[in-house]
């Protein structure tokens, strides 16, 4: 009886989800889910309520309203060049994006502490986990096509594929995998991976990996299984995944330095080499490759010319692209994930986040009473992160080139002053304009970005760490 009622409950709850992934329009196959409440509780399950499926996808009303008074691009570029100061940071880059245009898209510090070069817009650094997002994007551009549908199982194209509870490797879907939804424990068999497994050894072995829960009824970040999207979105395409990638994405927006792996890092006609501490300072390393073998998961390098190209998209305004129901299917979460609201060394995210979910490759948070739509990454001598806040039609990318948590504090720095929360000191610089320039923090000259055209991006010349 209590094997009948599990199944019949898991029946249930993967029936919602799939509802709420159903087309909206023929004319529409992106299968915009419901926007969950994703209330934190002590599991991480989703509850049948939760589940329950609509017919329509609304998203949130949310009035596009401008950057709050106080709102400076030039106080955030100072606050970049006082991090790399001294080279507190080695490097870094940071790009703004605000009512669809570019406010700024700048490099700061240096791409190599033994050979020093200053990094610029174009400058290519590793993206990490950021790349999940890409992942997500790739695929629900197949499902446009007709190519996929959210609920269509692995397994259609992975018959090989088995998990240690036999039945769900069968049930397990692309929206599953693409929300951390996949049943595993967290991080399965990122240790092995650092340590040189490759990426198609490790899928067999998830045959023997402990299951926390049924696919879809529970959260567990994954890096390997997130990867699997790889191999469906080749067998849905006939396309490398790389090159699905760089075909739908890349191009169509005028990223045109991004590229996938190391060698594509290393092709790149200037990148910011990883670093770590060393006594009192900082150490050029070459890139580790482990994560790079697990490509949807942590293998997109990019510039921050490029990113300011992805944060207009993701905010809507490359419809031509990536079109506003898509979007909405994106950026709607799926699962609760309350632990991110402990945010371990993060104390923006202790003080700020009242909720927390993850969505299809992106993270949403409830942020003082605003939505976010955010990611992180890091992986050895690299961290990013992205974010938009809708409300504002604001899109922030940070990319660093060491394992410094320092520039961190930047994004809460800027996010504040967009929704004019009282200030606070997130950042360890002084966050006063003026104290700033008469410091000699003012950023050097550059390029006026701020009437930067949408399409083809402005035209300027971490110790061991999983990539999340």
């Amino acid at each position: 009886m209590k094997d009948s009622t599990s199944r019949h409950r898991r029946r249930t709850l993967r029936l919602g989800l799939v509802g709420m992934l159903l087309p909206i329009t023929l004319g529409t196959a992106a299968q915009t889910p419901q926007r969950l409440n994703t209330q934190p509780s002590s599991s991480a399950a989703l509850t049948s309520a939760q589940a329950t499926s609509v017919s329509t996808y609304q998203p949130p009303a949310e009035r596009t309203l401008p950057p709050a008074a106080g709102f400076d691009v030039r106080l955030f570029e100072a606050m970049a060049q006082e991090l790399v100061a001294n080279q507190r940071v080695p490097g870094m880059a940071m790009a703004v994006v605000q009512g669809g245009q570019i406010l700024s898209a700048r490099g700061y510090g240096i791409t190599d502490v033994r050979n020093a070069e200053p990094i610029d817009s174009h400058t290519v650094f590793r993206l990490a986990s950021l790349s999940k997002a890409f992942a997500g994007t790739v695929t629900g551009l197949l499902v446009n096509e007709g190519a996929l549908r959210w609920d269509t199982h692995v397994a259609d194209y992975m018959p090989s594929l088995q998990f240690s509870n036999p039945s769900a490797a069968r049930e397990l879907t692309v929206a599953e995998v693409l929300s951390h939804r996949v049943g595993l424990t967290h991080n399965t068999y990122d240790r092995d991976l650092e340590g040189n497994a490759d990426y198609n050894s490790l899928v067999q072995r998830l045959a023997y990996a402990p299951m926390q829960c049924a696919p879809g009824e529970c959260y567990g970040y994954q890096n390997i299984a997130f990867s699997l999207i790889g191999d469906v979105v080749f067998g849905a395409s006939g396309q490398f995944y790389s090159e699905a990638v760089s075909r739908r994405i890349f191009k169509p927006l005028g990223m045109n330095d991004a590229s996938y792996g190391l060698e594509g890092i290393e092709a790149s006609p200037r990148w910011a080499k990883p670093h770590v501490r060393a006594g009192g300072g900082w150490m050029s390393l070459m890139p580790k490759p482990s994560y790079y073998r697990v490509a949807p998961a942590a293998g997109v390098n990019a510039s921050i010319s490029d990113m300011a190209q992805w944060l207009l998209a993701q905010g809507g305004h490359r419809p031509d692209v990536l079109p506003a129901p898509l979007l909405a299917t994106l950026h709607a979460p799926l699962v609760s994930t309350p632990t991110e609201m402990r945010g371990g060394a993060s104390s923006w995210r202790r003080q700020r986040l009242y909720d927390a979910g993850y969505a299809i490759g992106w993270r949403v948070y409830d942020y003082a009473g605003h939505r976010l739509v955010f990611h992180a990454g890091a992986v050895q001598g690299y961290r990013g992160m992205v974010a938009l806040l809708p409300e504002r039609d604001l899109g922030v990318a940070i990319l660093w080139n060491s394992e410094s948590a320092l520039p961190s504090g930047l994004l809460p720095t800027i996010l504040d002053r967009a929704i004019g929360l009282p200030a606070q000191r997130w950042l360890d610089v002084d966050t006063s304009f003026e104290t700033l320039y008469a410091n000699g923090a003012a950023p050097a000259s550059s390029p006026d970005l701020r009437q930067a055209p949408i399409q083809g991006g402005p035209e300027t010349s971490t110790a061991n760490a999983q990539p999340e």
